[in-house]
């Protein structure tokens, strides 16, 4: 077979790992036969390739590692005849043998004439084809069991690096759930575009601080404005006028520092998805909750969460968007279907799964799961994407794992670590 030039480490390293050449009649450079009876561990540290392979060579079975180069020069050219830690292989393997064995008497086998052609076609297509999903329509050829496992292990991943991430904010907070809870809370009522700046907003008003002021809503909006930086300069409309000067003494008694006004984005967005009326919703949910976290953790079905979360905001708003600027027809401002279940998906479903695991409540992590699977699939970019490419999927469970398909696989090209890029690749 022809020398290949979309050959390199990770493919070859792929190939051996999954077995995916023919395994008859191998023999060393030497010309001794030579078996496979396990392909190693791969390595994620410093040092050869792979680990605790096990090969048979002529008569003796070698134990240990496994050093893998598109071509034998290679293991020259990287130094590795300078370094200790590749002087005790039990084996080189090599697409194309192209100098001399190296030393030590570690035997070399080239892969070239094993490996099928149309392997390397079917890498090169997923590599190089056009669209924004390298296996497009070929996925339909992976049985459906293998992608719902797949589809299993994606929402696993995506909830592993999110919580990760939680765990931290978590030992931010002494370990204190209520304040884990107010923070992504306020970081989901950013949603997309202001989520960075309704976080910092949430750190810079401390809960307990919050809490206080809990049964007036006008303080509470005070407050949330303030810190936000949005009472600044003279106002028209009694009420941010009202607010302003509620916040002054506020702010001074307990020391508050506004996050700058800049970071708020209004462009670009539906009125109705100001990060004015989200503040003002978000005070209103601060309002009438009582024990929140208690009843988010208790919340197990839509309805129940939609109950929770069925506030509007304070009726000055029914009239606006914006302070000083009125709007042409008066609507209240409550949360939509939509906007309850992006923060079901995003925040209730998650922290709930994180509480359990902490807690080792095994039922109440499949509780957080079948919460996700009661959520309509999300509406985006990228599930649009899928269905293009004939992927559809029923519930919230299956956008998030397409969604973290997408995001870790596909746009990065990392097929040769996804089960459908492995499925394609084994197709004869």
């Amino acid at each position: 077979m022809a020398d290949s030039p979309i050959m390199n480490e990770a493919l070859l390293l792929f190939i051996w790992q999954h077995s995916l050449y023919d395994t008859v009649a191998l023999r060393t450079a030497a010309g001794e036969p030579l078996t496979v009876i396990a392909p190693g561990r791969v390595n994620t540290n410093a040092g050869p390739d792979l680990s605790d392979a096990k090969i048979k060579v002529g008569d003796t079975i070698l134990v240990g590692n496994v050093e893998l180069h598109v071509r034998t020069s290679d293991w020259y050219k990287h130094g590795h005849q300078h370094d200790a830690a590749y002087r005790s292989l039990a084996l080189h393997v090599v697409y194309e043998h192209d100098a001399p064995a190296i030393g030590g008497n570690i035997p070399t086998l080239e892969l070239k004439d094993h490996i099928p052609a149309g392997m390397i076609a079917r890498y090169s297509g997923l590599m190089t084809g056009p669209g924004k999903l390298p296996c497009g329509t070929q996925h339909s050829i992976v049985r459906d069991i293998t992608k719902e496992g797949w589809m299993s292990r994606l929402l696993a991943e995506r909830w592993e690096q999110k919580l990760a991430e939680w765990d931290v904010m978590l030992s931010d907070s002494a370990d204190d759930w209520r304040n884990l809870l107010y923070w992504r809370m306020a970081a989901n009522f950013g949603f997309k575009t202001n989520a960075t700046p309704f976080l910092m907003l949430a750190r810079s008003l401390p809960l307990n601080v919050a809490t206080r002021h809990k049964d007036d809503l006008m303080q509470l909006e005070a407050l949330f404005f303030g810190q936000a930086g949005m009472l600044d300069g003279d106002f028209t409309d009694d009420h941010p006028r009202t607010l302003q000067r509620e916040y002054e003494y506020l702010r001074k008694k307990y020391k508050l520092h506004p996050i700058p006004a800049e970071l708020w984005k209004f462009m670009r967005m539906r009125p109705v998805n100001f990060p004015s009326v989200r503040i003002a919703q978000f005070a209103a949910l601060v309002h009438r909750s009582v024990h929140l976290f208690s009843q988010v953790i208790e919340s197990h079905t839509v309805a129940d969460i939609r109950t929770l979360l069925d506030v509007k905001a304070g009726e000055y708003w029914d009239t606006h968007y914006r302070f000083d600027v009125p709007q042409d027809k008066p609507s209240v401002k409550t949360l939509g279907k939509t906007s309850v279940e992006n923060i079901i998906i995003n925040t209730i479903a998650p922290i709930q799964f994180l509480y359990a695991a902490r807690q080792g409540t095994a039922a109440l992590q499949e509780r957080s799961l079948q919460l996700l699977e009661s959520v309509p699939a999300e509406q985006n970019h990228i599930t649009a994407l899928w269905e293009e490419n004939n992927w559809t999927v029923q519930n919230a469970a299956g956008s998030q794992a397409l969604i973290q398909l997408y995001n870790n696989y596909c746009s990065r090209k990392r097929c040769l670590d996804c089960t459908i890029g492995l499925g394609i690749m084994r197709r004869k």
